[in-house]
């Protein structure tokens, strides 16, 4: 597991942060500090690392990576830890397009 908080690569994405699945690698993205946390098993054990490090849970959310996917396609925003209603987040999908935005615009500030 890996925090990100500088550009890196997508073929260094793959190459060193995607250890558990074959195309697609789990990451968590703290929206508030503008940081991703990459190559975990589960979005839960990035979340924590990323408590571990000061990040707050209510600006932690889950996504999915598709590097070698189009842009467009790249981020599926889905994962357990999405699940909030006290943030009017009542399904694994991220439903404010305002945070989808600010994930995406983190995601492509930091991969490439």
């Amino acid at each position: 597991m890996k925090i990100i908080s500088e550009p890196i690569l997508k073929e260094e994405v793959l190459k060193k942060y995607n250890h558990f699945f074959r195309n697609m690698i789990k990451a968590v993205v703290d929206v508030k500090k503008e940081i991703i946390a990459l190559d975990g098993e589960l979005h839960a054990d990035l979340e924590e690392l990323l408590i571990e490090n000061n990040s707050k849970q209510e600006d932690l959310w889950g996504i999915n990576l598709y590097p070698k996917k189009p842009l467009q396609e790249r981020i599926e925003y889905t994962a357990l830890i999405n699940i909030r209603p006290s943030q009017d987040n009542s399904s694994m999908e991220v439903e404010s397009a305002k945070t989808r935005k600010k994930i995406e615009e983190i995601v492509n500030k930091f991969i490439d």
